[in-house]
């Protein structure tokens, strides 16, 4: 029987310049290579979710930062190529992360890493993965209320 595989995705808000940003990550590997998304990947055996978002963003990035809590759920169906059934299920949990220290490097499975101003994801250009921009809005909006 087949199964989603779970993953974890690290939403870090940072001031910079005056401006919130987001750490976006242009991915290497499929699925969506090319890409930009948050930083993430799989949730290991014994790992939270918490625990892998951290443990992720600092494989790809270098960027070090404290998990802060679960702010929602990403459901990403992939078809074959052929348009008959899945290539991919995966089930994301976006955890909202405190930055802590680091400049974004890509590293392991990220072509480009770099922060990006949330007001700007619909104008960058950047080839962004579904629910890139709500789900930064989403964490800007809570970030901004815990920080108050």
């Amino acid at each position: 029987m087949n199964r989603p595989a779970l993953g974890a995705l690290a939403v870090v808000c940072h001031r910079i310049q005056g401006h919130d940003n987001v750490v976006l990550v242009q991915r290497r590997n499929a699925p969506n290579a090319g890409w930009w998304g948050f930083p993430g990947g799989h949730v290991e055996w014994g790992e939270t979710a918490l625990e892998a978002a951290a443990r992720e963003l600092h494989e790809e990035t270098g960027v070090n930062a404290r998990p802060i809590e679960y702010l929602t759920n990403v459901d990403v169906l992939l078809p074959n190529s052929d348009g008959t059934g899945l290539s991919h299920h995966f089930l994301l949990t976006a955890v909202l992360c405190d930055y802590i220290d680091g400049t974004p490097r890509p590293d392991d499975d990220a072509l480009q890493a770099d922060w990006v101003p949330v007001d700007s994801l619909s104008e960058t250009g950047l080839q962004l993965i579904d629910q890139v921009r709500e789900v930064a809005l989403l964490a800007r909006e809570r970030w901004r209320s815990l920080s108050a």
